[in-house]
């Protein structure tokens, strides 16, 4: 099973991140949280993301596009990185990410999300699409 996991945004998070004692601890820990993570099998990839002040969002309404520029609004709904994680099942996903060091200064929170699988589609998906999809995912590989 994938699951991605995400670090939710926090208002240090929203300022960027400035460098002192306490992100550089925070950075050691991480990464050494990170290492557990890939000698177990469990991470596929992850990253940190800057400000939201620096992102774009594109809304769609029918054939019209509108960019808007960041920062955006409510914080704690706003993500500040992610990991995506091969597990057996949610209560692993969720056992690492207890053992996660909090990837913020303060409070802060994860939130993990399974992604859809192309088994969730059987009842509506034609063997075409499932052997489309197995091609895009082997070229995704091969790069």
């Amino acid at each position: 099973m994938r699951v991605m996991v995400f670090v939710k945004a926090t208002e240090d998070s929203e300022k960027g991140l400035q460098p002192t004692a306490e992100t550089t601890k925070m950075f050691e820990a991480m990464g050494k949280f990170n290492e557990e993570l890939v000698k177990a099998g469990v991470m596929l990839t992850g990253d940190g993301l800057k400000p939201s002040s620096q992102g774009k969002r594109i809304a769609f309404d029918g054939p019209k596009r509108s960019v808007i520029d960041g920062p955006f609004a409510e914080t704690r709904e706003l993500v500040a990185g992610y990991w995506i994680w091969e597990v057996k099942d949610m209560a692993e996903a969720v056992e690492w990410a207890k053992r996660c060091p909090n990837p913020m200064p303060g409070p802060s929170e994860l939130e993990i999300r399974p992604f859809y699988e192309m088994a969730d589609f059987a009842d509506v998906v034609t063997p075409e699409i499932v052997e489309r999809d197995g091609r895009l995912r082997d070229q995704l590989k091969d790069r």
